[in-house]
């Protein structure tokens, strides 16, 4: 699998309870933080889901 980069570019403020709980399962909750995952399935639609909040880049 691929590992890519996750990196939180806007913040959580007003957003739906569903968006921040992913945000929260990836790892993430501050602007900038980042953190390095394996590319799933799961992953992958987590990040569909919050694709407005987050920048990915493949490592």
């Amino acid at each position: 699998m691929a590992k890519v980069k996750i990196i939180q570019t806007r913040s959580m403020i007003k957003r739906p309870e569903t968006q921040q709980r992913t945000i929260k399962a990836l790892g993430l909750g501050r602007i900038n933080k980042s953190v390095e995952v394996e590319l799933t399935p799961q992953i992958a639609g987590m990040i569909s889901k919050v694709n407005h909040l987050i920048t990915v880049k493949e490592l």
